[in-house]
């Protein structure tokens, strides 16, 4: 432990640890938190919560979940293909394949074991078989900006979760420049061998840039390749981006259906952290085969089922935008009106989504930065250690433009008092 001791010392030494900070209440958009350090407390105006659609303080999210706990209990206390199972996961995996058109679904506690259930699925089947033998390799393509819970599942699938050492058919995988289609196709041309199972893995919206996957081509180049696999990461696309919030298919004007019949075999991981007001995640497909083997990967096996009042909450909260797409109107107007006030106010944003990069002065800390925004009564999230310094604003379906507006006023003041450009003669 003396490595570990030395290096989180030099960490801090660093300011590379980030600041913390404690939740005691919260109504709307205000928060009252306290500073974990010194114990500070204050209430400040949030921008940095991923309830894009306002759903986690909706009565009747809360009330189902409430329900939930009564009927059932707080936990399963089991897997689901032991005695986990119960009549609400049925209902919110039917609802899920509804609602991105993909007719069979499976429940995962959260993207990370998601990911990797996928990975030993797909690359590694489950169990031995009589009479049945893989010998294909498989080829997965990666954006490079992929989030965390892809890069670590990728990183693992060449051996199978649970197993020191695989005996399945390699696992190879490469990635391409971001979003950039001429070095996706080129790399897919250059490593895809005639045998490979190929599957190709993109976030839909990007978690720290905000921008949006390219699918149409994405499909385009795919089809040259009869029965490789698309899984989009719906993590910040679902409840944010499509003109009801179904995500990046109905985005492009496109349904999953078009992608197969183009001989492309799409996969959907949908999140509930974000637009449903929850936590867990689930993967979805039309083919029926993969729904089972996904209930019996190491991940799924290895852990309880999701519980009952996290279930009812991401049920509810998927009906609500449903019935109510309204929410997701409201939602993308405020995105592009906070961006609009940023821009007009010099301010460098990155993407196109309610996920809003902007990119500060280098001689700017976004920490620092961030402390002062707190000062003013504004709390947004600074990124310095996990991506190119930047300040990450979300908006979301709640967002007052006086609210937008105290946000942008608050990021001018804090600039104007922390960055004095030189000007030469």
């Amino acid at each position: 432990m003396q490595v570990i001791k030395e290096y989180v010392q030099r960490w801090y030494e660093s300011g590379l640890d980030p600041d913390t900070y404690i939740c005691h209440n919260k109504q709307g958009n205000l928060v009252e938190i306290e500073e974990e350090a010194t114990g500070k407390r204050r209430t400040v105006l949030t921008f940095c919560t991923n309830d894009v659609l306002g759903l986690t303080q909706e009565d009747a999210v809360k009330q189902a979940a409430i329900d939930a706990i009564l009927r059932y209990g707080t936990s399963n206390s089991s897997v689901s293909t032991l005695s986990g199972r119960i009549e609400l996961h049925r209902q919110l995996e039917q609802e899920i394949s509804t609602f991105k058109e993909l007719g069979h679904t499976q429940l995962f506690l959260n993207a990370w074991m998601a990911m990797q259930a996928l990975m030993d699925a797909f690359c590694h089947l489950a169990i031995p078989v009589p009479n049945f033998q893989n010998n294909r390799e498989t080829l997965i393509m990666t954006d490079v900006l992929n989030h965390g819970c892809i890069v670590t599942a990728i990183a693992n699938a060449g051996t199978r979760s649970g197993k020191l050492f695989g005996h399945s058919p390699r696992v190879r995988v490469r990635a391409y420049r971001h979003c950039d289609m001429d070095d996706f196709s080129r790399k897919l041309q250059r490593y895809a061998r005639p045998d490979d199972r190929i599957m190709v893995v993109t976030d839909s919206v990007f978690s720290m840039d905000g921008d949006i996957a390219p699918l149409p081509d994405i499909i385009d180049v795919m089809s040259h390749y009869e029965g490789s696999v698309l899984l989009v990461d719906e993590a910040h696309a679902s409840g944010s981006i499509g003109a009801t919030g179904h995500g990046i298919y109905e985005h492009f004007g496109l349904r999953p259906q078009q992608a197969i019949e183009r001989g492309v075999v799409p996969l959907v991981m949908t999140t509930f952290s974000k637009f449903a007001a929850s936590a867990g995640a689930a993967i979805s497909s039309h083919v029926a085969e993969l729904k089972p083997l996904l209930d019996v990967s190491p991940t799924s096996i290895g852990t309880i089922s999701l519980p009952p009042p996290t279930t009812a909450a991401a049920l509810e909260s998927i009906r609500i935008v449903r019935r109510d797409p309204d929410r997701v109107k409201r939602l993308q107007e405020n995105a592009r009106y906070l961006r609009s006030r940023l821009e007009a106010n010099d301010f460098l944003t990155l993407g196109e989504t309610n996920v809003i990069p902007v990119l500060l002065p280098p001689e700017v800390n976004p920490k620092q930065y961030a402390r002062q925004l707190l000062d003013y009564g504004v709390w947004v999230s600074p990124i310095w250690f996990i991506a190119k310094p930047r300040i990450r604003i979300t908006a979301n379906a709640l967002h007052t433009r006086e609210e937008m507006d105290c946000l942008v006023a608050s990021m001018v003041k804090a600039r104007d008092l922390m960055y004095k450009p030189t000007i030469s003669a």
